[in-house]
Formats: C-alpha cells, structure tokens, sequence
C-alpha cells in the first residue's frame, strides 16, 4: 500500500511539474506579440545588434541566429557568437515552437529539452529586415537585424516600444560585429 501511495505521489508530482514547466512561456504583462506573423519570411540569419544580458550570452560579441523550418513545422534556432574571454566561437542548437497559430509572434523556445521559455516578437518591419524580441520577463530583450547595423531611426523606434513596456533600455549590451 505504501508504495502505491508513494508512486501515485510521484506521478501526481511530476504531472505538476511538467505542467509548471510548460507554463514556462509567458511574457511580461504589457508585452504583445504582433500579429500577421509570416514565419517564412522570418526564416534565415539574424544579427543580434542589442540585448539585455543574461547567463548563456555572456561574454559574446559577433552574436547572430539562425531559423530554419523543422519537418513538424517547428523551428530551429541555432545561436552563435564569439566568447571573447574564452576566445573562441560557441553555439547553440533550440526548437521554437508557436504558443497558439503560427500569424501570431507568441513562441516559445528550448534549449534543454522539455524546458520552455517565452520568446515574442513585439516589433517587426514589413520586410522583415528589423526585429524586437522579449524574453519571458522584462530582463530579456533583443533587438535583431538581418545586417550587422541597424539603422537609427528603427533602433530608436525599438527602444522607445521597449521602453514604453517598462524595458531598461540603459543595460542594453551592444553587441559587436567584425
């Protein structure tokens, strides 16, 4: 009887667990995803020209992503960057998957298998050459350009938008590229 006990509390215990862990990717409060999203278009290599720093990208300059369309209509996410402590490249391999219809900018993505985390476009020019992403809180931000520039104008645009969301856009790392 014991371990019955013990085993239906393990299993209601990791139910719980994997279904926090499937929460995990939500956005900030104020934050939207914009609509109309064309994931084809998105497709391709990203520079990233600014981000709040965290953990995994710490240290890195010459930071870009690239998608590419899985058979499951899922993405693939590969980070690279050049850690410049270490000197020498590193990279990472994510699937992205979308939180609702694939129009809208809501995913979330996974480094580390069933863990996800939020991942939202916010902004996005018409041509999809200019990006605005945010992370599952307010210390994740990234501002992404399929050049290694982005011109002022669009980057004051995206920090005004991430500003007006509660962003500190003063701890922004601007990445560089070489």
């Amino acid at each position: 009887m014991k371990k019955k006990i013990l085993a239906l509390g393990s299993l209601t215990l990791l139910s719980v667990t994997l279904f926090v862990m499937n929460l995990c990717h939500s956005t900030p409060k104020k934050v939207k995803a914009i609509q109309n999203f064309d994931k084809d278009k998105f497709l391709g290599n990203w520079y990233e020209i600014a981000r709040l720093d965290f953990v995994f990208e710490k240290n890195l300059n010459n930071t870009t992503a690239e998608y590419s369309l899985n058979e499951d209509e899922s993405l693939k996410m590969i980070n690279r960057g050049f850690n410049f402590i270490k000197n020498k490249y590193v990279a990472a391999t994510g699937r992205v998957k979308f939180v609702g219809d694939s129009n809208t900018g809501k995913l979330k993505v996974s480094f580390f298998g069933p863990f996800y985390s939020g991942y939202t476009i916010i902004a996005l020019d018409s041509d999809y050459k200019y990006v605005l992403v945010a992370g599952e809180s307010i210390k994740n931000l990234w501002l992404l350009s399929r050049d290694k520039t982005m011109p002022q104008n669009i980057k004051q645009a995206y920090l005004k938008t991430a500003q007006d969301l509660g962003y500190n856009t003063s701890q922004l790392i601007w990445v560089q590229h070489n």
